[in-house]
């Protein structure tokens, strides 16, 4: 007889956000035992399965949540993706954000070192595009120097953290042979995505299934590249258990630019809405003295090489699925996947 290979343990930070959701879904998908933290501040409880016998979710702040894991519980593999999201809620709570961002962080790593089965654990910490600063440089290289605003200026406390962290975990890495990876993501966009906190294509969708004005904060001539959130979500697993990735930072999006405005015009076309495209100005949205960025581009030599990472989906397909999720469910369409089942269990 022949005996059945244990499932690996993953434990997954902010699972039950925009991005984390649809990691756990594809973990569950292999047949991992899935832990998920989130405190449900920006995730949302409806992203994961109601059930599932492979799943406990646990609702708490990720200090709470490491505190009270056993002194010998452990993880094969730990994706961090608990953080402040979204320019807006940075500017209303620069504070609780670089708390966030920082403390959080540190504190997952030291969970991480203490474990007995460190040395063999891989951990992977979700960085952002935002620590490039703004560089004129195009694309962005994982090695690139970064370039911050003044201190005065809210926005760049958020690039900052990020970049903390980074450094926390290469240093983690470096000094106690931790299997650290960091992914920078690159506007991650899709279903299960929400505008609240400022990102632009839940935003633009949304006005859009609702036939309303699409504000375009400034002149719209800045660009983007937008990835697919399913095509991000499948390749972090494989980046933990690719040799020679530990250690290193990947850029993981997409490198198709396209600028504000016509994204909106793209938007209204796809689904068909009688919207118009509205020009607000930054600093009615954001306060004075508001910096953005021209482009934000990333060269993804690295990570196509390490891993073959290869984004597969189009924006318009995305832009068509989002639009599927944001509406009531009575107007979805019959496609629309369902969720399997989870098991809740709190802390």
């Amino acid at each position: 007889m022949i005996a059945s290979t244990p499932s690996r343990r993953a434990l997954v930070t902010g699972g039950a956000g925009f991005i984390g959701s649809h990691l756990t879904d594809i973990l569950l998908a292999r047949g991992d035992s899935v832990t998920v933290v989130d405190n449900l501040s920006t995730g949302r409880r409806s992203n994961l399965p109601p059930s599932h016998p492979n799943l406990r979710f646990i609702e708490a702040d990720l200090g709470h949540a490491l505190a009270a894991f056993g002194p010998r519980e452990g993880f094969d593999e730990i994706y961090h993706l608990a953080a402040a999201v979204g320019v807006s809620l940075v500017i209303k709570d620069p504070i609780g954000s670089i708390e966030t961002n920082i403390e959080q962080t540190a504190a997952l790593l030291r969970f991480a070192a203490s474990r007995p089965d460190a040395s063999t654990t891989r951990t992977l910490l979700a960085s952002s595009s935002e620590v490039y600063g703004k560089s004129a440089k195009s694309p962005f290289s994982e090695d690139d120097d970064s370039l911050f605003g003044p201190t005065t200026v809210t926005r760049w406390s958020y690039a900052c953290s990020k970049a903390i962290d980074e450094h926390l975990g290469l240093a983690y890495h470096a000094q106690h042979g931790l299997l650290v990876t960091v992914a920078r993501f690159f506007n991650t966009v899709g279903p299960r995505q929400i505008g609240e906190y400022g990102m632009v294509l839940p935003r633009f969708v949304n006005a859009a299934i609702n036939n309303l004005p699409l504000d375009v904060h400034g002149d719209g001539s800045q660009s983007r590249c937008f990835c697919d959130v399913r095509d991000v979500a499948s390749i972090l697993p494989r980046m933990l258990t690719t040799p020679g990735c530990a250690g290193r930072v990947f850029n993981v999006g997409a490198e198709t630019p396209i600028r504000i405005a016509d994204l909106a015009r793209l938007v209204i076309s796809t689904l068909g809405s009688r919207s118009t495209v509205r020009f607000i100005p930054h600093a009615e949205v954001y306060g004075a003295g508001f910096e953005d960025l021209a482009q934000r581009r990333p060269d993804l030599a690295r990570i196509r090489e390490a891993t073959g990472f290869a984004p597969s989906r189009e924006i318009v397909q995305t832009i068509r699925d989002l639009a599927d999720s944001l509406r009531p469910s009575s107007e979805r369409s019959a496609s629309s996947p369902a969720h399997q089942s989870a098991a809740r269990h709190s802390v």
